[in-house]
């Protein structure tokens, strides 16, 4: 899966929906998609209010509310890819720890074959090498 139907899988189809599994693939090109467009309403943000609001952008505020259900949700899939509840995601709340346990779980390689979450989304697919 590339950036675009991975962004659009996250976005358009699958925006509210925590149920299913998601491919490593769509995770990280989300992921990716959500932080360079952040970065781009950061800089866009310093120079239009720069001096007006200085702790936070409007943009990148607004923005961020509106990844939030998305990013819940391709988390919470990714993590039914590798047979792990959705819920695993408050990890989140305990700083530095959390984090990394979660993205060394959005790293590893989802199980084979169905599981209790749904079929395997890389069923129809060729490996990659």
């Amino acid at each position: 899966m590339d950036l675009k139907p991975a962004v659009e899988t996250a976005l358009r189809e699958k925006y509210t929906d925590f149920s299913g599994r998601a491919m490593r693939s769509e995770f990280w090109w989300f992921v990716l998609f959500v932080f360079i467009v952040s970065a781009i309403l950061s800089l866009i943000d310093t120079m239009l209010f720069s001096g007006v609001l200085e702790d936070i952008g409007p943009l990148n505020a607004i923005f961020s509310l509106i990844m939030l259900i998305p990013s819940i949700a391709v988390t919470a899939r990714r993590l039914h890819d590798i047979g792990k509840s959705g819920w695993w995601q408050l990890l989140f709340l305990i700083p530095i720890i959390g984090f990394l346990i979660i993205i060394w779980w959005a790293a590893t390689k989802g199980d084979d074959g169905p599981n209790e979450y749904g079929p395997d989304p890389l069923a129809g697919e060729p490996a990659a090498v």
